[in-house]
């Protein structure tokens, strides 16, 4: 019995339950109450809706389902940013849907749903995937319009990709089932195709109170903007639906009709599962971020008969690159070693630290992977890249410069899997948020920061304390200590996964036993996107 590999195991088992803990709780959307009432109108709820359009709820994945998670509190909250995406399938097709949920605030906009609704855009966008509209929407949360309406990446900009996708052949189509209202309506209109639920769904510029405000005129919702009125007198809307699973039913047969697509090509033979149990998992990752642990061990407990063909083995060893296969998919692996390795000069290496030689390996293997047309997965666990004399007398910068532009330049799709520390440049090279990665996720263990907590709170409680000491403050021991825990408390929260995922710094906390789906449906939602651009390091300092 390994004492160490059992602790780590119940540690992180605690974690994954906090995981499902939170995820549950988001899962009911505006409380009980709120579903009831939104339920005797007749209606589904935004999952219900989304798990009765799909061929199976489980064979699925929810992107930003944290969004929003401790976030306005002063508002009441917004679980979920009011608004549930996933990807899935619709009569074997792989589409992605977004369902507003009207249990949050009537399906209110609050500027997180705004960011949620882009991001779900943008991932059709990038794949050139179906996107399915659930509307249900009492449009801007009005408290807060300073912060989604005017911007250029706020409310407007979600009618501009539909325009774009339009032109681009990108399948949309809307389901009207509840509310949308003002600037909203045009979202359904600009899709391909809308229908409408009768009885329960509206589209206006305007509800009947604005109008008798505006121009005296007294009418009803339903006679201004209902299924009657859409469907025979104005011809905005395609088609009339008995109720919610009317709708989802004509949007079944819809997507059924759909064509082929032209894919990218990306290389896919019988799947096999890990020959190492995906379950150690747990137990190989270490309770504190610090600590070392062979990342190899992940690896084979994630791709494909636990084999990976690896590059450059025995050079710039804190970083493993390698060819290996994820449920079929080939794919170029780019991950962080974590235990001190020693170089050819003898010389020892920080396990999580980028140098110079481990930089300049995957540089090259960026490469190789843009060259075969081969996705490109990293598993990040990164604390940054090496500092000192020997280091920047090395050319540190210009070889770290070059694993950026490789990152920034390759045109094969890339996906992230944060799995412990995500700090600083270490971030940036490795394919964070800011690098385009088509999904990037994060296990519970996860840390993302500018840097490590110790030595953070360590620089600013210099500048605080220094601070006080000005105004004449006098600092004794016990108050230094006082100020660093307050500073580290605060530091941490903001450090973790949950904090980021709550503001779409990442698609999702996952359980690491979900990679490998994460990651093929991924890739299977990328090969609908043929690649159009050459890749091109640009200039590089060599």
């Amino acid at each position: 019995m390994d004492i160490n590999f059992n602790k780590n195991e119940d540690f992180n088992k605690l974690q994954l339950s906090e995981l499902k803990k939170k995820l549950l709780k988001v899962y009911k959307g505006g409380g009980d109450k709120n579903i009831e009432k939104h339920k005797a109108k007749g209606k589904l709820t935004a999952r219900e809706r989304i798990d009765y359009l799909f061929d199976s709820k489980n064979n699925t994945i929810e992107i930003g389902a944290l969004a929003g998670d401790e976030m306005y509190k002063d508002h009441g909250g917004c679980p979920s940013a009011g608004v549930i995406v996933k990807i899935g399938y619709i009569k074997g097709k792989q589409c992605i849907v977004v369902a507003n949920d009207a249990t949050v605030k009537a399906g209110a906009w609050f500027p997180i749903t705004g960011k949620k609704n882009l991001r779900a855009q943008e991932i059709a966008i990038e794949n050139k995937l179906p996107i399915i509209y659930l509307v249900d929407s009492a449009g801007v949360y009005l408290p807060m319009q300073d912060e989604i309406f005017p911007d250029k990446e706020h409310f407007g900009r979600i009618f501009r990709n539909n325009a774009i996708m339009s032109s681009m052949g990108i399948t949309q189509i809307s389901a009207i089932m509840g509310s949308c209202v003002a600037g909203g309506a045009y979202l359904p209109i600009m899709s391909d195709e809308a229908m409408i639920v009768d009885k329960t769904g509206s589209i206006f510029l305007a509800g009947s109170y604005l109008v008798k405000a505006a121009i005296g005129e007294s009418i009803d919702n339903e006679t201004l903007g209902g299924a009657t009125t859409h469907c025979e007198i104005s011809g905005v809307t395609d088609y009339k639906a008995l109720d919610d699973k009317d709708a989802l039913d004509k949007i079944k047969n819809i997507v059924d009709k759909i064509g082929d697509f032209d894919k990218a090509g990306f290389n896919k033979v019988k799947a096999k599962d890990p020959l190492e149990n995906p379950e150690d998992i747990f137990g190989i990752l270490p309770i504190s971020r610090s600590e070392q642990y062979d990342m190899h061990e992940i690896i084979k407990r994630i791709v494909d008969n636990s084999e990976i063909e690896e590059y450059k083995q025995d050079y710039g060893k804190t970083i493993i690159c390698g060819y290996a296969r994820i449920d079929g998919w080939a794919v170029g692996i780019i991950a962080n070693q974590r235990k001190v390795v020693k170089n050819a000069k003898k010389e020892m290496q920080f396990g999580g630290v980028i140098y110079s030689d481990s930089a300049d390996k995957a540089t090259r293997f960026i490469a190789n992977c843009n060259q075969k047309k081969i996705p490109l997965i990293f598993l990040q666990d990164v604390t940054g890249f090496m500092v000192g004399s020997k280091s920047e007398h090395g050319g540190i910068i210009k070889d770290g410069a070059k694993m950026v532009n490789a990152v920034s330049n390759s045109v094969v799709p890339k996906f992230t899997i944060i799995i412990g520390n995500s700090y600083g440049a270490g971030n940036y090279a490795m394919c964070g948020k800011a690098y385009d990665p088509r999904l990037i996720v994060a296990w519970p263990s996860a840390r993302l920061a500018v840097m490590g907590g110790e030595q953070a709170a360590k620089v600013l409680l210099q500048i605080e304390t220094a601070s006080l000491k000005k105004n004449g403050e006098e600092i004794s021991p016990k108050k230094e200590q006082e100020i660093l825990q307050s500073i580290q408390n605060r530091y941490n929260a903001q450090t973790s996964p949950y904090y980021a995922a709550a503001r779409l710094w990442t698609d999702a906390v996952i359980n690491p036993l979900d990679t490998r789906k994460w990651i093929s449906m991924g890739i299977e939602a990328a090969n609908h996107a043929p690649i159009e651009k050459q890749f091109n390091l640009g200039i590089i300092q060599v």
